[in-house]
């Protein structure tokens, strides 16, 4: 098999179970957010170290949070992730699902404009018609519904922040997380002791939610494992493409599986979206095979 192929694979794989969490995460609807984002990062500190200490890595920690800009760059990094985190796991159980979808669609059209804002990066006239489209969506729907898509907003400016954040970061994408929720973890450890100090928490109360709770581990990690695999061998243009499967599962479980009410102001700003998706794509997919032909004719 061809290792393109594999990226392909594990790429797929990726987003599959990214677009899938959600059903997880409903599962856990009577557990609150902040105690089950307290778990993922605890569970998820065990998983990405482990994996480590196997690869003989451990030390490359240090390369994360070994001088002030790291540690600065790192703990920003934790912010916004963990900010993404729980605004997922917060839409899944008040039954904002689609809106979340929506903000991971939004999220590659973010980065292009935070790329344009901050690291002065040229748009291209079909990325500013893109974007320009994907504003038009929000402000649509906002009007249509009378309130501003919140979480998909903060989905995507928190996710979109977070990946500017990682390009100051030197070391690779595994080692980077664990440093985040190494941070994390103090925390997580505070607001886990408030949750079981008055007799609460859910972990120990039945061997499903502790079972379920201890998989977050497991389910943050595995998927950026493959992640990294993937990116590794495939085109920056095929990551991009293949990733709308995440958002795009969330979508079809939140209307099938959850059963979300899908309106008209739904319809037309999803349809916005998606044709700025395609145009942004379309685009990156010409850039990406003009720069191809020009280093084979080189």
């Amino acid at each position: 098999m061809r290792e393109a192929t594999k990226g392909i694979i594990a790429l797929v794989g990726t987003c599959t179970v990214w677009g899938l969490s959600g059903i997880y995460y409903k599962l856990l609807e009577h557990v609150p957010p902040i105690e089950i984002l307290a778990h993922r990062t605890l569970w998820s500190l065990i998983f990405f170290a482990a994996a480590l200490a196997v690869q003989g890595r451990l030390a490359a920690l240090m390369g994360a949070i070994g001088t002030r800009r790291a540690l600065m760059l790192t703990a920003l990094a934790a912010l916004m992730i963990s900010t993404n985190w729980f605004v997922f796991i917060t839409s899944i159980q008040v039954g904002r699902a689609m809106e979340a979808s929506l903000g991971y669609y939004v999220f590659p059209l973010v980065a292009v404009l935070l790329g344009a804002v901050v690291l002065k990066e040229r748009l291209g006239r079909a990325q500013r018609v893109a974007v320009a489209l994907a504003a038009l969506a929000v402000v649509t729907l906002s009007l249509g519904l009378g309130v501003p898509p919140w979480i998909a907003l903060i989905l995507s400016l928190s996710f979109g922040l977070y990946g500017l954040v990682k390009k100051g970061l030197s070391v690779g994408p595994v080692v980077s997380v664990t440093a985040e929720v190494l941070l994390l973890a103090p925390v997580a450890l505070i607001v886990l002791w408030l949750a079981h100090a008055d007799g609460g928490g859910a972990f120990g109360t039945s061997v499903r939610d502790s079972a379920l709770l201890a998989f977050s581990g497991l389910l943050t990690g595995a998927p950026l494992i493959l992640f990294s695999y993937a990116t590794k061998r495939i085109t920056l243009a095929t990551v991009g493409l293949v990733q709308y499967l995440n958002p795009t599962l969330q979508f079809l479980v939140a209307t099938f599986w959850f059963l979300e009410p899908f309106s008209p102001w739904h319809a037309l700003a999803f349809g916005m979206i998606w044709a700025a998706l395609a145009i942004y794509t379309t685009a990156s997919w010409r850039q990406d095979r003009a720069a191809r032909r020009a280093v084979f004719r080189s």
